[in-house]
């Protein structure tokens, strides 16, 4: 008796695990043509324009000192035939600040993303700034430098001054 429920288990099991494979084929069969199908429509309705043409995507700060916050503007021109709108433009940390404005740029105009960076931390950075255009678009700006430590005090302490004055 257990041999003939062990068999029938082991069919149903079998018939089971077949039927479940071939409605994965057929459905993935289908998914793909259907994908397929919207790709094609998609490419041939919407074809993204390249339209954000930046003057330079990196800019080297060089070696700059503590404590100083420096800034550089990056150009950008509406290359493309429609008018561009700077959606969002986002810092990877809080020490790099965007400044854009928010007036959509004709085609062919300029403008300028300004980019801040808080100098406060010694040593090599390297900061990326998104820029998110026309609703779904981004590029890459990179920011870079080197901060070198500034002394504390803005000249070394004189000792003989000390002397010249108690002397007085």
């Amino acid at each position: 008796m257990k041999k003939l429920f062990t068999f029938l288990f082991c069919i149903s099991f079998s018939l089971f695990a077949a039927a479940q494979s071939s409605v994965t084929k057929v459905s993935k069969k289908t998914n793909n043509a259907l994908s397929n199908s919207s790709v094609s429509e998609t490419n041939a309705t919407v074809a993204p324009t390249e339209n954000l043409s930046l003057k330079e995507t990196e800019y080297d700060f060089g070696k700059i000192p503590q404590g100083k916050p420096v800034t550089h503007n990056f150009q950008f021109t509406n290359s493309g035939n429609i008018p561009l709108a700077l959606d969002n433009v986002r810092a990877s940390c809080g020490c790099t600040t965007p400044e854009w404005s928010r007036d959509t740029v004709g085609v062919g105009a300029s403008a300028i993303i300004k980019v801040g960076y808080n100098a406060a931390n010694e040593g090599p950075f390297t900061k990326l700034v998104t820029v998110i255009y026309n609703g779904n678009q981004s590029k890459q700006i990179i920011i870079k430098g080197e901060v070198w430590k500034t002394p504390v005090t803005s000249a070394p302490v004189n000792t003989s001054l000390n002397d010249l004055k108690n002397e007085q």
